[in-house]
C-alpha cells in the first residue's frame, strides 16, 4: 500500500508541471521544481502529501480566516450541497443562502452606510463590478463624462484589466500592457519611505491628501468618477496609513463630489482587528469590495456593496438604469451558504477581538526583532496583518534587493521549522487565521527568530 501511495504522489508531482499553469509563477520553475502538494488542513495547520505539518501563518492568501476544515462551515456546505449546489440568480430566481448572506453582510456594514450588495466570484470581480457600477451611476446622474479612476501607487486591486490598471505596481502590469485608459495613481501614505521623506504622520497624511486633491484638479473634477484604495495595502507590503489619512481623503472626495471605493478584499471581516478596515478610522465609503474573509475561501465568493446614494440611482426611469452586469456564479448557493456559516463563526468565536489581541502581541514581538536584527528596517502590524521589511543595514531605509538571498532564506528557514510565511519582494509578511491561538503565534514567532539568526549567520 505504501508503495502504491508513493507512486501516486510521484505521478502527481510529475503531472503538476506537465499540465498546469500556476498563478503568479515562473512557468519554467513550476515545470521543473516539484511543488509542495497540500493534502488536507485542520484549524491553523495544513498537511502535505508526505505527512508534514505546517502552521499556515499566511491563511493561504490572507483569506482562510476561520482556519481550515472548520466544522460549522463544512457542515453548512454539506447541508446545502444536499439541497442544491447552484442555480443562477439572474432576474427572476434567487436562493436562500444568497438572501441570508446579503442580509447578514448589510447588517455588519450598517455603520458604513451600505444599502445593497452584489455577489461575484472573487476579489478581482468585486473591483471590476465597483468600476462598472460607478460609471453607470454617473451616467444615471447625468454626468457621463465622469469616468476616471484615481488610486494609490503600490496598491493592488486584482488581475482583471480594470483592477490591474488601477493597481499601482508595474511588476503586475508590464506583461499585459497597454492598460485601460482613464486610470491614474497618486502617492501612498507610507511613513517609512515616501517622496517627501516625511516621517511625521499628521504631515504625511496632509501631503497625501493634497496630492490627491491636485491630481483631481489636474484631471478636472467633473471627469473623475471615483477614488479607490485599500484601507491598509496588503500585497503592497502591509502599508498602514496615518490616523488622519482616511478622514482627509473622505473630505477631498466630498469636496469634489467623487465616490470613494474601499477595497476591503483583504481587510474585510476582521483581519485588522475591526470588522472592516474602514472602521479603523470611522470612514464611510460609497462602495466596498469584499472577498477572502467573506467565507474564508471555502468556495469562490466575492461581493460589492453600495450605499444608498449609489443604489437609489438605479431606480431612475432611465434607459441605462437596468443592471446589465453579472457572473454565471453570482449568488452561488454553496458559496453563500459557506459565507453565512463563516460569518457566524467570526461572531460566535469573537474572532475580530482575537485578531486585535494576537496582533498586539505580534507587534510587540516584531518590535523586539527589529531591535535585535539590524536587517529589519520597519515593522508594520495591524490586527493579523504583519510585515517585517528588510533593508540594507545598518540604518536607513534602503529596501533590500528583491533577489537578495536573505529574505528567501528566512522564508525557507520558517518552512523547515513547520511554519509558512510570505516573502514579498524582500518583506516578510504574516497573516494567520483569525482564530490562531497564542501557542500557535509563539510557534510562528520562534520560527521567525530562529530563521533570522540562521539566515544572517549564513548570509
Amino acid at each position: 500500500m505504501a508503495n502504491a501511495a508513493s507512486s501516486i504522489t510521484d505521478l502527481t508531482r510529475a503531472d503538476n508541471g506537465r499540465h498546469m499553469l500556476h498563478p503568479f509563477s515562473v512557468v519554467e520553475s513550476t515545470s521543473t521544481t516539484p511543488p509542495m502538494i497540500i493534502d488536507r488542513g485542520e484549524g491553523s495547520f495544513i498537511y502535505d502529501v508526505d505527512g508534514n505539518a505546517y502552521l499556515d501563518a499566511v491563511s493561504s492568501l490572507w483569506n482562510v480566516n476561520v482556519g481550515h476544515r472548520h466544522p460549522v462551515v463544512n457542515r453548512a456546505i454539506v447541508e446545502q450541497l444536499n439541497r442544491i449546489a447552484y442555480y443562477k440568480i439572474f432576474t427572476d430566481t434567487s436562493n436562500i443562502p444568497a438572501i441570508e448572506l446579503s442580509r447578514k453582510v448589510m447588517q455588519l456594514a450598517e455603520p458604513e452606510g451600505m444599502a445593497k450588495i452584489f455577489f461575484v466570484s472573487g476579489g478581482s470581480d468585486a473591483v471590476e463590478t465597483a468600476f462598472k457600477l460607478v460609471r453607470q451611476y454617473w451616467k444615471l446622474e447625468g454626468e457621463p463624462q465622469r469616468s476616471k479612476i484615481i488610486s494609490l501607487k503600490g496598491g493592488y486591486h486584482g488581475v482583471h484589466f480594470g483592477g490591474m490598471s488601477a493597481g499601482g505596481n508595474p511588476l503586475y502590469q508590464r506583461a499585459y500592457e497597454p492598460l485601460v485608459p482613464g486610470f491614474f495613481q497618486v502617492e501612498r501614505p507610507f511613513q517609512f519611505r515616501n517622496i517627501w521623506d516625511e516621517k511625521d504622520p499628521k504631515r504625511l497624511a496632509t501631503l497625501c491628501a493634497e496630492a490627491l486633491d491636485r491630481e483631481i484638479l489636474h484631471q478636472a473634477p467633473e471627469t473623475v468618477a471615483a477614488f479607490i484604495a485599500e484601507p491598509i495595502q496588503g500585497a503592497g507590503g502591509v502599508i498602514i496609513p496615518p490616523d488622519d489619512y482616511w478622514p482627509l481623503i473622505r473630505a477631498v472626495c466630498d469636496r469634489h463630489n467623487i465616490l470613494l471605493i474601499a477595497d476591503e478584499v483583504i481587510t474585510g471581516f476582521g483581519r485588522t482587528g475591526k470588522m472592516f478596515g474602514s472602521r479603523l478610522w470611522n470612514v464611510k465609503p460609497d462602495l466596498m469590495c469584499f472577498a477572502k474573509g467573506i467565507n474564508s475561501g471555502y468556495v469562490p465568493l466575492g461581493a460589492t456593496a453600495v450605499n444608498a446614494r449609489v443604489e437609489k440611482s438605479f431606480h431612475r426611469d432611465h434607459p441605462l438604469a437596468p443592471l446589465l452586469h453579472g457572473y454565471t456564479t453570482s449568488g452561488h448557493a454553496l458559496a453563500c451558504a459557506s459565507g453565512v456559516a463563516n460569518l457566524k463563526v467570526v461572531e460566535d468565536e469573537n474572532l475580530v477581538e482575537n485578531a486585535a489581541v494576537q496582533g498586539a502581541y505580534i507587534a510587540q514581538a516584531f518590535s523586539k526583532f527589529a531591535q535585535r536584527f539590524n536587517v529589519i528596517g520597519n515593522v508594520r502590524v495591524k490586527g493579523l496583518m504583519g510585515a517585517l521589511e528588510l533593508i540594507v543595514p545598518p540604518g536607513g531605509n534602503t529596501q533590500i534587493a528583491a533577489d537578495h538571498p536573505l529574505p528567501r532564506a528566512v522564508q525557507q528557514g520558517c518552512l523547515k521549522r513547520g511554519v509558512i510565511v510570505r516573502n514579498q519582494l524582500g518583506t516578510i509578511e504574516i497573516s494567520p487565521p483569525l482564530n490562531v491561538s497564542r501557542s500557535e503565534v509563539d510557534l510562528m514567532l520562534n520560527a521567525l527568530e530562529e530563521s533570522f539568526i540562521e539566515a544572517m549567520t549564513n548570509h
